[in-house]
């Protein structure tokens, strides 16, 4: 079967949610992440895609999310500010195109930005755009067509809003926004001519069905680059006592959301510090053609050096 499958993908086909689940419980795991890596080769290019992020603005955030250290709802030991110095952030993302990273997002905690903080954020943007040759993003919530269109014309390219997890779960972990109101703005941004960055958080007490469900939710908004998050359980948080999914059941995932979504660049994001060095290297041969480097918003990252001598030794070209 999942040869079968392999070879319809590599000619143009798709699979379906059945018989990806199907491949998740039966297929041998060395096979299936050699298919993945195999359909990678095929649809995408040797070079690995980077990008870093800035927490521009830090806690505070009225929404409920389970997961997030950033939530007001919850009692956690972060540090938060309101928007971050505009030298800072052109501190930074110099500090980042030296590294060699291409992308470099500002994300703000909140559930949007109000309309009258755009302008501030916009101008960190076309500095960021006189100074630098990044390729810029942006993760500011649920923005609206105003707020977006500044953006734009500041010289921000891609947005980001994760889903988070699937349709099917979403409100059992947060319930002061809905899964769609994520997709309006999403669906907003690409009517803008914007690329869209979305994906999710993996280990939140969601079945393998529904993160199929949320990789065929991705693939019908027909995003470019899909973030795989893995849950770093939180002190203060409700997921804080959530057990940590196996290395096995991560690599299942990835070389899943390869198969499903095999043109675009899947991310290997936060949470992935907490796995070995082999482990984030079988990823790298499983499905994923993307990392996220550095810090990430509340947590620490993988160190950009590492990240590129990991890359290499997985045969992607140099960074």
């Amino acid at each position: 079967m999942l040869q079968k499958i392999k070879e319809r993908i590599l000619a143009g086909g798709e699979i379906t949610p059945d018989e990806a689940l199907e491949l998740a419980q039966k297929a041998i795991r060395s096979d299936l992440y050699a298919a993945a890596d195999e359909i990678r080769k095929k649809f995408c290019n040797k070079t690995l895609d980077t990008c870093s992020i800035i927490n521009a603005r830090s806690g505070h955030c009225p929404e409920n999310c389970k997961w997030c250290a950033q939530s007001a709802h919850h009692h956690t030991q972060i540090e938060t500010y309101d928007a971050i110095p505009i030298h800072e952030a052109i501190s930074i993302a110099r500090l980042n195109e030296q590294q060699g990273i291409k992308r470099l997002s500002l994300v703000t905690s909140g559930r949007r930005i109000k309309a009258s903080e755009i302008d501030y954020f916009c101008d960190i943007y076309r500095k960021m755009g006189e100074e630098t040759h990044l390729h810029l993003c942006a993760s500011m919530g649920l923005l609206k067509r105003e707020e977006l269109e500044k953006l734009k014309a500041a010289g921000v390219k891609r947005y980001h809003c994760n889903l988070e997890t699937a349709s099917s779960y979403f409100s059992e972990l947060c319930t002061t926004h809905t899964i769609e109101q994520k997709k309006e703005t999403i669906r907003t941004a690409q009517k803008l001519g914007m690329e869209i960055c979305s994906g999710g958080i993996i280990g939140m007490g969601e079945n393998m069905k529904q993160r199929i469900e949320l990789a065929f939710e991705l693939k019908e908004l027909g995003v470019c680059s899909v973030p795989m998050n893995i849950l770093n359980p939180i002190p203060g948080t409700p997921l804080e006592h959530m057990p940590p999914i196996s290395d096995e059941e991560i690599l299942v995932t990835i070389a899943i959301f390869r198969f499903i979504l095999p043109r675009t660049f899947i991310r290997f994001a936060g949470g992935r510090a907490r796995l070995s060095r082999e482990t984030q290297k079988q990823a790298l041969s499983a499905g994923v053609n993307g990392l996220l480097m550095g810090d990430m918003l509340t947590t620490l990252g993988s160190g950009v050096n590492e990240d590129k001598s990991l890359a290499r030794e997985a045969g992607y070209d140099p960074l």
